[in-house]
Parts: structure tokens; sequence; C-alpha cells
């Protein structure tokens, strides 16, 4: 399969004849080289209800006929702007035509800012376990380390893991080794930095520190991609 990245948190994957994407946050996205009309997607997947996560969602799902999946109170909220989408919550699991989906924990907010300054909250925020094939990706949303990612590598072997080292909204790059090592990944791609000032990192620098744990550790710049 072809993962492609678009900065922030998010990914686009082929796989057999189905197109997904993960949290497409471009316009507005100051490193996203791709615009909303150049994605194809059949399944928009995601984490939470954050403006730089939902993004384009609406659009690109239009545009598509997409079907977005999505924690149930932010899926609800999205059918209310018109388009399909199918809701889950933290735990669950279901098999599509694509794959399987799972939803894990993750400690972070999930609310959508109004321009009448009002916040919707728009239900947990969530890490996706996304299996295509024989392959299982962690894409862990934006998130805090906490113990139980122990156990979401226990029944499901990690080929790649997301894991976001931005630090001030989500864990830093300590935080995230610790993850790494945790969850049981093969390999990891740093993501959720560099997007903005206030979550600069040296995505290579954790990399590197990556490899001495024995983990892969995968940089791309946006617009990058690599086949799992």
């Amino acid at each position: 399969m072809k993962i492609t990245f678009h900065g922030q948190s998010c990914f686009e994957i082929e796989h057999e004849n189905h197109r997904l994407v993960i949290d497409p946050f471009l316009t507005g996205n100051p490193v996203a080289k791709a615009k909303p009309g150049d994605i194809k997607a059949d399944y928009i997947l995601l984490t939470h209800g954050h403006g730089d996560h939902v993004g384009d969602t609406v659009g690109i799902a239009k545009n598509n006929n997409a079907t977005v999946i999505a924690p149930f109170e932010l899926a609800t909220w999205l059918e209310w702007q018109g388009v399909k989408a199918y809701g889950m919550s933290t735990g669950g699991g279901y098999s599509f035509d694509f794959g399987h989906v799972k939803y894990t924990q993750a400690f972070h907010g999930s609310g959508f800012v109004t321009e009448d300054r009002e916040i919707l909250y728009l239900g947990p925020a969530s890490g996706i376990l996304l299996t295509l094939g024989d392959k299982t990706i962690y894409h862990a949303g934006d998130t805090a380390l906490f113990s139980d990612m122990k156990l979401i590598g226990m029944n499901k072997k990690i080929d790649l893991a997301c894991l976001p080292i931005g630090d001030n909204f989500t864990m830093g790059p300590e935080d995230a080794l610790i993850a790494a090592e945790w969850v049981g990944a093969k390999q990891v791609i740093p993501m959720h930095y560099n997007t903005f000032p206030v979550i600069a990192q040296d995505g290579h620098a954790f990399a590197k520190e990556l490899e001495e744990k024995g983990i892969k550790g995968t940089v791309l710049e946006a617009g990058e991609s690599i086949t799992l």
C-alpha cells in the first residue's frame, strides 16, 4: 500500500482499490502542498473534532461521495453538514470493505470553535487502529502519553505507528519515544509538528533516537510517500 503524508496529521492511503484519508487538514495548513480538490477518497477517517483534523472533510466527502468514519458525536454533526458518516466509539471496531477500523483511547480535547465564539463538543478524542490486509497502522491522533498504550499492540502487531511529537498540545519527542516502545511499533512516522512555530521539533533527531532503540524512524515531508 502507498501512504502519503500531507502535513500535520493528514495521511492519504492507497490500498488495493480503495483510497482513504485521515484527518484531512489542507486549507490553512502552511506546509500542505495538496489542495482539497486533489484528494480522491472513498473513506475519510477522523480522530477528533478540532479544526486542524476535521479540516476539509466536508468538501472532500461531498466531492467524492465518500463516507466519513468518526467518533459518534462528530459523525452525527457531520451528517448535519450533509455528508455520509458512520459513527464509532472508543474501544469499538468494525470491518468495512477496505479493512478493519478500531478506535482507541487518546488523551486530548475534541471540540469545534465556531465563528460565533462557541465551542461544540464533538465526542472523545481517539486514536485509530487500521488493519488493511496483513498490515496494521496505528494513528495515535492527538494525545498525551498514557500507560494503556502498552495494550494497543498487545493483540495486533503494529507495522506502522504515526505519533505526534509537537509538544504543547500533544506529547513531545521524549514521550513519543516511550509510546513507540509501548505500542511495539516496527516503524514510526512523526506527525503533528512543524506546522506552526509553537509545535516546532526536529523530526530527524527523533528518528535517530528511534533507531537507537531498534525502531525504524521515517521522516516524511508534506507530499512524500512510503510503501508499506
